[in-house]
């Protein structure tokens, strides 16, 4: 407005004639940056998969070759990260036209859209017999030169739980660093927190500069997330921990004598698969044993899932990969990390609990759970109100911001649906318009799921038989009044574990052959360190700081299992990771000791092995589990072959050269897996009526890991509909690490699409109890 002014007032024609040139060029030159920016937007990132073999001699280095190959489709664009290690290749940003351009060049086996991934948001290792058990081993040097990797949001080095005291020099197989970046040097790490790095280039060329404002561009964790799993895994021993007095005790990593890494790759915009990439890579190079993600996205076939192709580099070089499930349970197929060479964790409770304790006007009493810690709500009854009662809009029984009327919440209890917005976030609002206390309330989607939060009033969140009844006291009584009460930290909490309602569930819709999840760990209200930048709730108004904070997700249990890994590989240091994978899925329980399988919080009904996989880890039985199923790269190789890839495929995920044998039958059965998952045709499938029979044959190699033995066969079934032959039903061990092949011939009648159906197989010499799931399903 201000040009257009002087423009106005321009007397001499002139000048006025000069001003116009002027502007005409600011224009074009306003247009053409329009459209370069327009060009910017729809650009993408892409990671490219070269083949080396493919490289013409004329180049001096790959680097060379890769940035030859990049500017024949655009001369603008720059290498975001050179890949050597996991992959080989880059990542850049490109138009789909050029992508496609790109990908149909010599010696590019593919170009990838990159992927953003999610977060899957102490009593553990009592609750998991690691508390004074002879049969776990003392700390010890093997332990201590155990290195895990963690890929998350980074870490929070000041807190206790990195207390590197008694921890000898750091392994002379580490070849990382620690990162400096705001608020982050050189000297945040130690003898315990290793290394500490960030990857953000990925991040960046989507969302452009990191706002330093609103996290920091370093190895810190600003969000918490990174330091609970971390810290989960294998965090030093802390006496005295709690949260606000909730579960005191000390907390403790896994394995708490291990080494930790922490990979920053998650920002506030998400964790993009270029950025995972390099820091696998990374990790790789710098020495880890064992890599934990907490991470995952969608699902896609092996050789256009990113982390699948770096978890499998990764696993051939030794080191085991441990992933979430994720948090899209209870819906069945909302499994992630699906690949078979990656140990997929879901997520149990605990034997804890944080009780919140409900008192209505008409005398009745429930409870639920809560880890509010402020000022307690007087014993006196107070006014009860529904949210969807009291508020301006439709969806106001969510206790969305905005949707209450604070004259009709003042000095109330409010009750509040879950759903849509964060479950802290509700209370807050209920706070912000004038309400003394909040019952959180479950619906038909949650079903009798509790999670624990540290709220920011007086509340209680019940399942949703307990909401309904509150419900329908708070509608029929013409003054429905209530109170809240907490009941601090109880233990022996009975059953547990129980299945987490939010843990991912099979099968799996990659390759319904492979059972997964592979087992489950403590994942529901676990105690952990946490971030020096925000409160226990994350919430930018909470200005509570703690140095633990207790949360839920299968991103909890999977640094569970990671550290345990470790335990494993410290004692079995020359054992693979399919070794290792092996003995924590064979020695898992699925039952109580009542015999029943273990509950399913969703349904109130004994849950399955696609829900649980091979079932509960168990690392005292773990560490030493008599046999087990080992598998190489080969085996592996053979797997891709039975799923029809082509070699171009196979080099892209193994970097190997290999065609498959056309003359061979393979078989995805045939994979050496530790459990089993059989997938059925119906009677229309296989072009029949009922009865109808189909034969199913899989193949298994035990290797003995112990004394020599022999073990004998042992099967339950409740499936009648399928006829198992194991043959043989004894194999006899003479000496350590030998091997012995079995086969199992499943012949089933066929049953109506959808039905499941399950098994057990065992192997025992007497002491140790080698157990695989046996999963049928119908389709």
């Amino acid at each position: 407005m201000k040009m257009e002014r002087q423009v106005m007032r321009v007397k001499d024609l002139n000048l006025g004639l000069q001003l116009i040139a002027t502007l005409l060029v600011l224009c074009c030159c306003y247009t053409h940056a329009v459209a370069e920016e327009k060009s910017q937007q729809t650009k993408k990132t892409f990671i490219v998969h070269m083949d080396m073999s493919k490289m013409a001699a004329t180049y001096e280095d790959h680097f060379q070759w890769y940035d030859s190959s990049l500017k024949s489709v655009s001369e603008s664009a720059d290498m975001l990260y050179a890949y050597n290690n996991i992959i080989h290749g880059f990542s850049t940003r490109l138009t789909p036209e050029e992508a496609e351009l790109l990908e149909k060049q010599p010696g590019i086996l593919a170009v990838l859209p990159e992927m953003i991934y999610k977060l899957h948001t102490t009593h553990s290792p009592e609750f998991l017999g690691l508390g004074k058990s002879d049969a776990v081993p003392p700390a010890s040097a093997s332990m201590s030169e155990v290195i895990v990797g963690v890929l998350d949001t980074g870490v929070w080095p000041e807190i206790k739980s990195f207390d590197d005291t008694g921890l000898g020099p750091i392994p002379s197989t580490w070849k990382g660093t620690c990162a400096v970046g705001k608020n982050f040097n050189s000297s945040s790490c130690n003898r315990k927190l290793i290394g500490a790095q960030y990857f953000s280039k990925g991040y960046e060329a989507a969302f452009g500069p990191i706002d330093e404002t609103m996290e920091s561009k370093s190895p810190r964790d600003d969000d918490g997330h990174g330091t609970h799993t971390a810290t989960t895994a294998a965090g030093s021993a802390v006496s005295g921990a709690s949260l606000f007095g909730y579960a005191f005790g000390t907390a403790r990593g896994m394995a708490t004598q291990a080494r930790v890494a922490a990979y920053k790759v998650c920002w506030l915009g998400g964790c993009f698969s270029s950025d995972i990439l390099a820091a696998m890579e990374k990790a790789v190079a710098d020495g880890v044993n064992v890599i934990s993600m907490s991470i995952g996205g969608g699902i896609s076939d092996y050789n256009r899932d990113t982390v699948a192709i770096g978890a499998f580099r990764a696993v051939a070089q030794g080191i085991l990969v441990s992933c979430s499930a994720g948090n899209g349970g209870p819906s069945p197929g909302s499994l992630t990390n699906v690949a078979p060479w990656i140990t997929t964790v879901g997520a149990g409770t605990l034997d804890r609990d944080f009780p919140a304790y409900v008192s209505l006007g008409n005398g009745k009493n429930y409870s639920g759970i809560s880890l509010y810690s402020g000022k307690p709500l007087s014993d006196s009854l107070l006014p009860l109100v529904y949210a969807g009662n009291v508020s301006n809009s439709t969806s106001g029984n969510l206790c969305m911001t905005g949707t209450l009327v604070p004259s009709q919440v003042a000095g109330k209890i409010v009750i509040c649906d879950r759903g849509l917005n964060s479950r802290v976030q509700k209370g807050m609002v209920v706070r912000d318009s004038g309400g003394l206390g909040m019952i959180l309330a479950n619906t038909e989607l949650y079903g009798e799921e509790l999670v624990a939060d540290a709220h920011l009033l007086p509340t209680s969140t019940v399942g949703q038989r307990t909401a309904d009844a509150i419900k329908n006291y708070a509608f029929s009584d013409p003054k429905p009044m209530a109170t809240i009460a907490s009941g601090g930290t109880k233990l022996g909490v009975e059953p547990s574990p129980v299945l987490a309602a939010f843990s991912s569930r099979g099968p799996n819709l990659v390759t319904p052959e492979v059972l997964k999840p592979d087992l489950i760990a403590p994942g529901v209200n676990i105690l952990a360190g946490w971030t020096g930048a925000v409160g226990p709730t994350g919430l930018t108004s909470d200005k509570r700081h703690v140095s633990f904070n207790i949360i839920s997700g299968t991103s909890m249990s999977c640094p569970h299992v990671s550290g345990l890994a470790a335990l494993v590989k410290a004692a079995h240091q020359d054992w693979s990771p399919a070794a290792i994978k092996s003995a924590l899925m064979t020695t898992a329980y699925a039952t109580y000791k009542n015999g029943e399988n273990i509950l399913d919080v969703a349904t109130g009904q004994p849950s399955t092995p696609f829900d649980f996989g091979a079932g509960h880890v168990n690392p005292v039985a773990a560490l030493d589990p008599g046999l087990v199923y080992d598998a190489s790269v080969d085996d592996y190789i053979n797997f891709f072959c039975a799923l029809n890839y082509s070699a171009s495929d196979i080099k892209q995920i193994t970097n190997k050269d290999f065609t498959c044998d056309s003359s061979k039958k393979y078989s995805l059965g045939d994979l050496n897996y530790p459990s089993f998952s059989v997938p059925l045709e119906t009677a229309s499938g296989k072009g029949g009526g009922a009865g109808v029979t189909s034969t199913v044959k899989y193949t298994r190699t035990l290797t003995n890991v112990g004394v020599p033995a022999t073990y004998k066969l042992s099967m339950t079934s409740k499936t009648p509909s399928v006829k198992i032959l194991v043959e043989p039903e004894s194999l006899s061990f003479a000496k350590e690490y030998e091997k012995k092949t079995y086969t199992v011939t499943f012949t089933a009648t066929s049953m109506p699409s959808g039905t499941n159906s399950f098994a057990h197989l065992e192997w025992s010499d007497g002491k140790h109890v080698v157990g695989s799931p046996i999963a049928f399903s119908w389709t």
